[in-house]
């Protein structure tokens, strides 16, 4: 090698890739080049190791321009290109019109130029097959981000900073340098004669990271000269811990969480047993299933859920998480729905003059069937019926029956009561969640009484007496409105 401190950063980055499994023999590994320092020191540490006969490594150096600098750009990718060339590494080179990019999609420069550069990575990697994409990010990159990430108040996750690996579409990304200082790998290419171009863009302070790097990190060196040193300890004490809360809120999802037709739910008795910080990262599990897209605000949003399910009053919301979603609470129970879930459909109105006779109740899988039974019948209990089934004197009824949707205003006669009571008391006592209430058919008389809400209550109208020779029974078929 040509200098001792290659030597060292090379056995350096050997152990890394080894305790961290960032690549396995044979491998293909894009290496992503932009000229600077940082990326052609890892370009020449990974040609070393890729010739030893144990891995035997493929590499290929790939390249972005992104279309800022004009011939400053074009110089510097002559210079990627003939270093690929003199070490035998095959050469990929994407060209693109970044600031035409910016205006077709309103996004800023940093964040327009990553994604142009991460997708032609990918592109690249799936032409090679490749195994994985190796980024130059260092230490002194990762210190930068998570300084970036405490004044923007990430959570524990975003401490954690960059990862040493992380699967990304077929590949994965790996940063093999992430424990290694820039200052090493600048003394790595002077001493090794290794040629190397700055991006006089990265001495611009418009843009937050340069900022972070070039005024905020040596301000606050003032009061802790191993500042560096003190962040990239964070990130890496926080994402093993990261990782293990990952993996217990995984844990807590299969055994609380419940799926069925995109909506998510789980009940309120197990999730208050849980730690408050586990109950944050359910939460944020769900949330991150969901197609929210990225938030920045993530902790309001969690908090909000987490503190609404865990209070005694009220045992009913909705709020809105944007998106189209929305997190509902029902007594017991919370749930994750599209916005439209739960919400009013169109209203319907069956006639029933004839028995037997079925009905299919819109919007859900049930139905009620009406049969009518002789003098002959078995004996009626009401306690009998349960909830799922309800008889009535079918003498003292008016008919034609009616099926219908729940209208507003809509009242009862109850048993047991000597006036009515209103239909939204009745599910509010039985603590039917509001999503579900507008599924609940109606059924009435000819003079629009209703007799039965079926799964609930029936009404103190037609009720069997050993006087009844005829008897009307309506089932609900057996699977649950919830």
């Amino acid at each position: 090698m040509n200098s001792r401190i290659m030597h060292r950063l090379v056995e350096q980055v050997r152990r890394i890739g080894h305790e961290e499994m960032l690549w396995s023999p044979g491998d293909c590994i894009v290496v992503a080049v932009s000229g600077g320092p940082d990326s052609v020191a890892l370009l020449h540490i990974l040609h070393h190791l890729a010739a030893d006969p144990e891995l035997k490594l493929r590499l290929v150096c790939a390249h972005v321009n992104h279309g800022f600098r004009g011939k400053e750009s074009d110089d510097e990718a002559e210079v990627v290109r003939e270093m690929a060339r003199g070490l035998g590494i095959p050469f990929e080179l994407g060209v693109f019109d970044v600031p035409a990019y910016m205006k077709e999609t309103g996004q800023g420069t940093q964040l327009a130029a990553r994604e142009v550069r991460y997708e032609f990575l990918h592109q690249v990697a799936t032409k090679y097959q490749a195994a994985s994409i190796a980024l130059a990010h260092h230490a002194d990159d990762q210190a930068e981000t998570v300084l970036m990430r405490i004044l923007r108040g990430s959570g524990p996750s975003g401490l954690a900073g960059m990862r040493m690996k992380r699967h990304e579409k077929n590949v994965e990304l790996i940063r093999p340098l992430l424990r290694i200082y820039k200052n090493d790998l600048i003394q790595m290419c002077e001493k090794s004669d290794i040629p190397y171009v700055i991006d006089s863009t990265n001495l611009l302070p418009k843009y937050a990271r340069n900022a972070v790097r070039l005024d905020v990190l040596p301000f606050l060196g003032q009061y802790n000269s191993g500042l560096t040193d003190s962040l990239n300890r964070l990130a890496e004490v926080i994402g093993v811990e990261d990782d293990f809360m990952q993996l217990q809120a995984e844990q807590a999802y299969q055994e609380l969480v419940l799926v069925e037709g995109g909506v998510f739910t789980f009940k309120l008795e197990p999730f208050i047993a849980l730690h408050a910080a586990l109950q944050r990262r359910l939460i944020k599990l769900i949330l991150n299933y969901l197609p929210l897209g990225s938030e920045e605000n993530d902790f309001i949003k969690i908090e909000a859920i987490r503190k609404g399910a865990i209070q005694d009053r009220p045992t009913t919301w909705s709020l809105d998480l944007g998106s189209g979603l929305r997190c509902i609470r029902e007594y017991d129970t919370i749930r994750f729905v599209a916005d439209a879930a739960g919400s009013s459909g169109l209203p319907y109105t069956y006639l029933v003059e004839h028995f037997p006779a079925e009905v299919l109740v819109p919007g859900t899988e049930h139905c009620l069937r009406f049969t009518r039974n002789g003098a002959d019948m078995k004996p009626v209990s009401l306690d009998e019926l349960g909830d799922k089934e309800a008889a009535f004197d079918a003498d003292k009824l008016l008919y034609p029956l009616t099926v219908r949707s729940r209208l507003p205003g809509d009242f009862m006669k109850v048993i047991g009561l000597n006036g009515s009571k209103k239909v939204k008391d009745i599910f509010i006592d039985a603590k039917i969640p509001p999503s579900s209430r507008l599924q609940i058919p109606m059924v009435t008389d000819a003079e629009g009484r209703i007799i039965w809400i079926p799964g609930v209550r029936r009404s103190a109208i037609a009720v069997v007496s050993e006087h009844t020779s005829s008897v009307l029974r309506i089932v609900l078929d057996t699977r649950r409105f919830d």
